[in-house]
């Protein structure tokens, strides 16, 4: 009998989550609608519904229009204000709190600039400063934190919530998941930054509708998150996605990489290679706005600097990212080939230069894929160009509780 009760309730964890997933990806929608297309009876929706009213998860919304008298057909949609969720991004110079309610709507956030040589111990206390800002502005509000979640660039154990390695930080074995839990008493869910954000596009972005696609992060690193069959792809032993560090450069000097090799991917197309070729050009006198920009702002070039002067039309600046396009490409080209998905999404910091890029991408993965496949993948920005660091977090504990409605207990 015990047995027979553990899988009864497992089979309603399962339906429930069935059910809160379609109100997420489809709501407003009604209960019979529902029934439809879950295919479970209307009663046990009816119970399932009641559920999750009775957890905060889904608010109805309305009568649905064109409904007869005396029958109406109430709409359920998600409660936005069942919850708030801390995200924390981990960036190679910076470090991004944000506070969002469940519908992944941001309703605060704080971005600090950190120095890479900064130990990694100060930059876990100021981190846990301003989720602790976080916390406090959720009280303010009367509202809950559903859990925070932490993206992260570098390999990640999931299950344990610990960073690996995060080459471009040089961070080793970080027990993130359990700083932060220890320090707030809130459950934390621990993420490689580019599956996080291949998690929000799912959930929030351009491939609500998609089972196969890849989604890059690019900025300081390249990584990538991997949707095959409707589901995040995680490897064998959970480290898939790490795309920035395949050689794809076969040449008499190859660029050293922060990973210990050279010709890694990511060392071509990453927003320092843009700087780095930016900064060739000016250093060869090339006629270009963008030292007048850097000494109007007081500031370094940047890759804000050289998009600013390619918006203006400068020529070296569009070359610049044109040519990075030109390198990102070879790696798109090979996942193309390799996984054949229905979109390659591009997100992180080089997404706002997206625009110069996508063009020059399109044109060498037309030479390098084979040409049935070209009429078959999209390759867009991300719905949150450069927020998809922050976004991604946010989403992995969204995704945590659409699998597992029943840990947010009934109020």
């Amino acid at each position: 009998m015990p047995k027979l009760s553990a899988d009864q309730a497992l089979v309603r964890e399962l339906n429930l989550s069935l059910v809160l997933r379609l109100i997420h990806n489809k709501g407003p929608i009604s209960r019979a609608r529902i029934a439809k297309k879950i295919g479970l009876n209307k009663s046990t929706v009816s119970s399932l519904v009641d559920d999750l009213l009775q957890r905060k998860l889904v608010r109805e919304a309305g009568i649905k229009p064109g409904t007869q008298a005396g029958r109406p057909a109430r709409l359920l949609e998600i409660n936005p204000r069942a919850g708030n969720i801390i995200g924390i991004e981990f960036g190679v110079d910076h470090i991004s709190v944000g506070l969002s309610n469940f519908a992944g709507k941001l309703l605060w956030n704080r971005n600090e600039s950190v120095n890479l040589e900064t130990k990694k111990e100060i930059v876990l206390k100021q981190t846990l400063a301003i989720v602790q800002e976080a916390i406090q502005k959720s009280k303010d509000m009367d509202t809950d934190v559903f859990g925070i979640g932490v993206a992260t660039p570098g390999t990640v154990n999931v299950d344990e919530g610990l960073l690996i390695f995060a080459p471009n930080l040089q961070w080793h074995n970080v027990p993130l998941r359990d700083f932060f839990k220890e320090n707030t008493g809130i459950n934390v869910y621990v993420e490689n930054d580019a599956n996080s954000a291949a998690v929000a596009e799912k959930l929030f972005g351009v491939t609500k509708e998609s089972e196969n696609f890849i989604f890059i992060f690019a900025g300081v690193g390249i990584g990538g998150g991997l949707f095959l069959n409707g589901n995040l792809y995680r490897g064998h032993i959970g480290y898939a996605g790490e795309i920035g560090h395949s050689p794809i450069m076969a040449e008499p000097f190859e660029a050293p990489c922060h990973c210990g090799n050279r010709g890694c991917w990511e060392t071509y197309a990453n927003k320092l290679a843009i700087i780095r070729r930016a900064q060739s050009r000016l250093d060869a006198r090339r006629e270009s706005i963008m030292p007048l920009l850097m000494e109007k702002k007081k500031s370094k070039l940047s890759l804000a600097i050289i998009k600013e002067a390619a918006d203006q039309g400068d020529k070296e600046a569009i070359e610049s990212i044109q040519e990075t396009g030109k390198a990102m490409a070879l790696g798109v080209a090979t996942l193309v080939s390799t996984l054949n998905p229905k979109q390659i999404v591009l997100g992180g910091p080089l997404s706002t230069v997206g625009d110069y890029l996508i063009p020059e991408m399109n044109k060498i993965i037309k030479e390098r894929v084979l040409p049935e496949l070209i009429p078959n993948v999209d390759i867009l920005l991300s719905s949150f160009r450069d927020e998809a660091g922050l976004t991604g977090p946010i989403s992995i504990v969204v995704d945590s509780i659409l699998k597992q409605p029943s840990q947010i207990k009934r109020r």
